[in-house]
């Protein structure tokens, strides 16, 4: 088991840096960092903290729904990954927690 952290960015899926949508930049930039994985999940339905519910209908294109980008690291990590997104100025909201985390023993 490692000790570490689980770091989640959330952005509106439209949302974009450098022409990159910021889900996209994230994830780049982090495998850059040699961080060895994270995920963008998009969200079905959802409000942020003006209230405003927004929620996908089939025949809508890409807009203000939210993409969560996820990543277990090491604390050092994290902290390189948020100093990045400081440094670029990108104004993005994220939560950090501690974390366990491994691999189970298996045969694949």
């Amino acid at each position: 088991m490692t000790n570490g952290c689980y770091l989640r960015f959330y952005t509106h899926e439209n949302r974009k840096h450098h022409h990159v949508l910021l889900y996209e930049w994230l994830l780049e930039q982090a495998k850059k960092c040699g961080i060895h994985g994270g995920s963008a999940f998009r969200a079905i339905a959802g409000y942020g903290r003006h209230g405003i519910l927004h929620e996908q209908h089939f025949f809508e294109l890409a807009g203000d729904l939210t993409v969560t980008v996820e990543f277990l690291l090491s604390e050092e990590e994290a902290q390189s990954l948020l100093d990045l997104v400081v440094r670029e100025k990108v104004r993005v909201f994220y939560a950090k927690c501690p974390a366990d985390f491994g691999m189970t023993e298996g045969t694949d």
